[in-house]
């Protein structure tokens, strides 16, 4: 990205970064934390008493993220579509997203108890 590359061919041919290997899952980390954030702000009130459907359906609601975005920038095609098993890498998506939202669910019921401290 720092010399332009948004797009590849295809992930496997590119030449290797330098610290590709941190900066990866780092970046993918913080994205979900603003991702967190943004359905919190969005979602007045839900912290104070949480609940479990909206933040779920939020959750499957990312998987367009990987599936339209980050995998066609990778060269794997529109929701894997060029790779080996694409059933199975987007039931892998979606599954991991599906567990995203349950985490956001699972810290928000722990924050509603200080907040009503």
């Amino acid at each position: 990205m720092p010399e332009g590359t948004f797009w590849h061919a295809s992930i496997a041919t590119a030449r290797k970064k330098r610290f590709e290997c941190s900066v990866g899952p780092a970046a993918h980390y913080a994205i979900g934390i603003v991702f967190a954030v943004a359905f919190v702000l969005l979602s007045e009130g839900w912290l104070e008493r949480p609940t479990l459907a909206p933040v779920l359906l939020y959750g499957i609601a990312t998987v367009a993220f990987p599936l339209f975005v980050m995998q066609p920038a990778l060269g794997l095609g529109f929701a894997a579509a060029k790779t080996p098993k694409p059933n199975q890498a987007r039931l892998k998506s979606l599954m991991t997203h599906t567990i995203f939202g349950v985490g956001l669910f699972v810290c928000a019921w722990a924050v509603s108890f200080v907040l009503r401290g």
